[in-house]
């Protein structure tokens, strides 16, 4: 079996408090293969952007990994730290972040930090840095790349910054990006081209892509698989198609019935009752099993089943066995 190139295994984070220890990533495990796209889904506090940054070694201080193991083309990286780590980004691992304004440096011309950041993971000469960076551009769709190369970040649109970001991510030719809400900051029409371009990037170079964001519609048009994740549990796993139109945890059905494409036909969209637990005040049991129609008293008390690896809904009474209990 080919060897994935993010391999993710019981990863635990952890947040000491003066409260208690919190775990916004709690024994999650997933991979990503060659040329796949794997969407990471969830509300706002789900654990799925501190996932991203375990992975890249983002971690902000008290957060730290506490259990579990990251592995990049069959290397464990979640040891690394200081030089080895930084030698990882960027070489192995590429980032693009939500907002394209922080992930570039205003001072600096576009072509100024392209050509860096190749010189710094790739042996190359500076001319040969210089004609990378233009066919990175132009890779990812800026118009007259030659001429664009010596612009400023803020002489781009918000939806050719991004591209600008991206070409950054692969300009020293990763086998991983890791996307965290690559398209929330953008209009519809350049969200459709963002998700164009990682789609053939995967097909084109062969590289992985860690999709993180809350749009289902996002993770529709642009995922090959899904990972749903809610209070730091990963809840289900599987192919897009088949979580999309059969999912089997009550929280991805809440979600699907609360996008407007999934909700097509019907008067109002579906609303999943209440909000999701604090960290430091999970219930008992499943921590959905507040907010779930299906719950039983097991749900209450006993935590739900993990979900390790492959296809799967973490949930005592899957939606395909519900007809079963109710």
């Amino acid at each position: 079996m080919t060897t994935p190139i993010l391999s993710i295994r019981n990863l635990t984070v952890e947040i000491p408090t003066r409260h208690g220890i919190l775990r916004p990533v709690d024994n999650v495990s997933y991979d990503i293969g060659k040329g796949e796209i794997l969407g990471v889904v969830g509300e706002s506090g789900a654990g799925k952007s501190m996932a991203g940054n375990a992975v890249i070694g983002l971690l902000s201080p008290p957060a730290h990994i506490a259990h579990g193991e990251i592995h990049v083309n069959g290397q464990r990286v979640d040891h690394l730290h200081g030089d080895p780590m930084r030698r990882l980004r960027g070489k192995e691992i590429g980032m693009v972040f939500q907002d394209p304004l922080t992930s570039l440096n205003p001072l600096l011309r576009i072509g100024d930090q392209l050509t860096e950041t190749i010189l710094a993971h790739l042996d190359v000469s500076r001319a040969q840095a210089e004609e990378r960076a233009i066919q990175a551009l132009d890779e990812v769709g800026i118009p007259g790349a030659r001429e664009r190369i010596n612009s400023y970040p803020h002489e781009f649109s918000g939806g050719m910054r991004q591209r600008v970001v991206i070409a950054l991510a692969l300009c020293a030719e990763p086998s991983l990006i890791i996307a965290d809400e690559p398209t929330t900051a953008l209009d519809v029409s350049v969200q459709a081209q963002i998700i164009a371009l990682l789609k053939d990037l995967c097909r084109e170079r062969g590289t992985a892509v860690m999709l993180i964001t809350h749009d289902m519609g996002v993770i529709a048009e642009a995922a090959d698989r899904v990972a749903v994740m809610y209070a730091g549990k990963l809840v289900e796993l599987g192919p897009v198609r088949d979580v999309l139109t059969t999912p089997r945890h009550p929280y991805t059905d809440g979600l699907m019935g609360s996008t407007p494409l999934a909700s097509r036909g019907k008067d109002r969209l579906h609303q999943i009752p209440g909000a999701m637990p604090r960290l430091d005040a999970l219930p008992t049991g499943c921590a959905f099993h507040p907010r779930c129609p299906f719950v039983q008293e097991k749900c209450r008390h006993d935590p739900a089943p993990v979900l390790t690896d492959g296809t799967g809904a973490a949930c005592w009474y899957p939606l395909d066995k519900k007809a079963e209990v109710a």
